[in-house]
């Protein structure tokens, strides 16, 4: 078998205004507002993130998303993995996706993942304050649900395997009797004239397994804000960690140290598919309480992506997955789109291991519709 796998980046959708970000945050407020706001809070702290080739964008520019899925196969990624968000029946920051939808522009491989968390002021120091509420309403929802998402399983864009359009739950453990939430979608959409749909979550509980849980496949997550990662394996680290907390100073761990350990774990007797992080510092949303991988660098990150891929090898082509966190996540410091300080180093990182022509000008076409 060759090191060969798709590369799925996950996609962050909130870079345009919606009535919601007002009348929490202030008018106009976007992923940009705490990107842009973002300083330093340790010597060698590398903040602001400043956007370069893609600029501040507004995704509610069709140029704009073209330009990132052009960017995106050009350096060897296979598709997106949009965020998508459902509270009972309401949908937030749904625009972007719902124009690559109606439009069939970029002609790029997506997927979707309901990122089913109640939202609150978490990232901005505020955990106690609900702004919208995850919940489960019953089947009546869960059909009102599946229906929404049934013209995107349709498309022909559609990351699939074995014919079954991919959806992904973001913690599938919050989901009241998921046994039957996953048979009632799988009836539903044998009943649309799908092939089925393949199901997978992305639980960082160790324990869960997707076959208990009437899923098909695991994305494992690597657990970049586990506390006591650090004080089991050297507690001369967590000491100097409290020091740094007591100092005012966010959580700080070395980026190689996790990665490596999270590529080299025992490969799991089920489906499960290598999420790999190339960077994390998510102090613009949350200062002083955030979390910072400290030290990675294109070359670590080509040798954990490598790493990743390889621990597909003996999987059919079609089952070789690996997820990349994240495409534009910049006020958690994860972006692969080019900054002014790195450029197109991640990204070249990522043509290196996965192929790409590296220009910059390709397009959704070139990479090959799953």
């Amino acid at each position: 078998m060759t090191d060969t796998a798709r590369l799925l980046a996950f996609y962050l959708p909130q870079f345009h205004p919606i009535p919601e970000n007002d009348a929490w945050w202030g008018k106009g407020f976007t992923e940009w507002t705490n990107t842009a706001r973002a300083k330093p809070l340790f010597p060698g702290h590398v903040q602001p993130h400043v956007p370069a080739d893609l600029g501040f964008y507004d995704l509610r520019v069709a140029e704009t998303r073209q330009a990132q899925a052009d960017l995106a196969a050009a350096y060897g990624i296979s598709g997106f993995c949009y965020y998508h968000y459902w509270f009972a029946g309401r949908r937030l920051l749904e625009r972007p996706f719902n124009e690559v939808l109606a439009s069939g522009k970029p002609d790029f491989p997506f997927c979707l993942c309901w990122a089913n968390e109640t939202w609150t002021g978490v990232w901005h120091g505020a955990p106690n304050r609900i702004l919208i509420e995850q919940t489960y309403p019953g089947e009546d929802d869960h059909r009102a649900h599946f229906n929404s998402l049934l013209p995107a399983f349709q498309d022909p864009r559609h990351v699939r395997i074995d014919g079954k359009p991919l959806f992904i739950i973001y913690k599938p453990e919050k989901v009241p009797d998921v046994r039957a939430v996953t048979a009632l979608w799988r009836r539903l959409a044998g009943e649309a004239g799908l092939e089925g749909l393949y199901l997978a979550g992305t639980s960082a509980v160790a324990s869960w397994r997707p076959q208990d849980h009437g899923f098909d496949a695991k994305i494992d997550l690597p657990l970049v804000n586990a506390r006591d990662w650090v004080s089991r394996r050297d507690p001369l680290r967590w000491l100097r960690q409290r020091i740094e907390i007591m100092l005012g100073r966010p959580k700080i761990h070395a980026y190689a140290d996790i990665m490596r350990s999270y590529v080299q774990r025992p490969i799991a007797d089920y489906e499960a598919w290598p999420c790999v992080t190339h960077a994390f510092d998510n102090t613009p949303r949350s200062g002083r309480n955030g979390v910072v991988l400290q030290g990675s660098s294109p070359a670590v990150f080509r040798e954990i992506l490598q790493a990743a891929i390889h621990r597909l090898r003996d999987q059919p082509p079609e089952h070789r997955l690996v997820f990349l966190k994240s495409w534009n996540e910049w006020a958690e410091g994860n972006h692969l789109e080019p900054d002014l300080r790195d450029g197109l180093a991640w990204l070249e990182a990522v043509r290196d291991v996965a192929g790409g022509t590296g220009s910059g000008s390709g397009t959704g076409s070139d990479s090959g519709t799953p």
